[in-house]
């Protein structure tokens, strides 16, 4: 099989590849997109909860893959020395990039822009988030973005397929169809730390001012974004982002 192009793929053959791709476990997967999927292939990471297994799945099939991290500035300490154990364990080729206007700038500027409900949310996102992952993309011309999204994470996921095409690229989610059961029992298999929060109770964790622990009574969506929108924009268009 020739090395696919996103720009002539047609939706009948994108659906047929997919249905091929279910049928495989995440590594066959991954080692299908590295075989057939042209151009630079990346991986983006927010080093949180369960961050852990698509960089362990990833570069085991490619251990010089880049690993892309947007650093907003305002993770959680915890994630910061999560990401240096990680680095350290698997080697990783880490690319961290920022947003273009500094933390203290663009509060001086916008104010405290998570604060302004859904519109300040979504113009926070987009400066401290989309625009730095699309810079990431563009500037080290990933062809193929991979992405550890799971359907069982949210409604807005819940419709994913593993292989796409958004904004002229492949974008591969190899273990779309795992369950937190699956995540959890490769992280036993494989020995691979945890996120020191999932410990107080973080089912999800961005940054600091816009996530909170699960607790009873709650929905996991309202641990994001305080329950008004579940998605930042990295992944999915904002008028596919609000809160389920």
């Amino acid at each position: 099989m020739a090395l696919l192009d996103p720009a002539t793929l047609a939706a009948a053959e994108l659906d047929a590849i997919n249905r091929d791709l279910e049928r495989l476990d995440a590594q066959s997967r991954i080692a299908w997109a590295l075989q057939h999927l042209p151009g630079a292939h990346a991986l983006s990471t927010s080093f949180g909860v369960q961050s852990a297994v698509t960089l362990h799945l990833l570069t085991r099939a490619r251990p010089d893959i880049p690993v892309i991290l947007v650093d907003t500035g305002y993770l959680f300490p915890e994630t910061y020395r999560y990401a240096d154990q990680l680095v350290e364990r698997l080697n990783l080729d880490l690319k961290v990039y920022r947003p273009g206007i500094g933390i203290a700038w663009m509060e001086a500027r916008f104010g405290r822009l998570w604060e302004a409900g859904s519109d300040g949310l979504r113009r926070y996102n987009q400066l401290r988030k989309v625009e730095p992952m699309q810079r990431a993309l563009r500037e080290l011309d990933v062809r193929c973005w991979h992405a550890g999204l799971r359907r069982g994470q949210s409604s807005s996921r819940s419709g994913i397929d593993v292989l796409q095409i958004k904004d002229g690229r492949f974008k591969f989610h190899p273990i779309a169809d795992w369950s937190d059961t699956d995540v959890g029992a490769y992280m036993l298999l494989h020995d691979l730390p945890e996120h020191p929060l999932a410990r107080e109770g973080y089912v999800s964790v961005g940054d600091v001012h816009t996530t909170a622990p699960l607790r009873p009574g709650m929905d996991a969506a309202q641990t994001r974004f305080f329950g008004l929108r579940r998605e930042c924009g990295l992944h999915f268009d904002e008028s596919a982002s609000s809160a389920a």
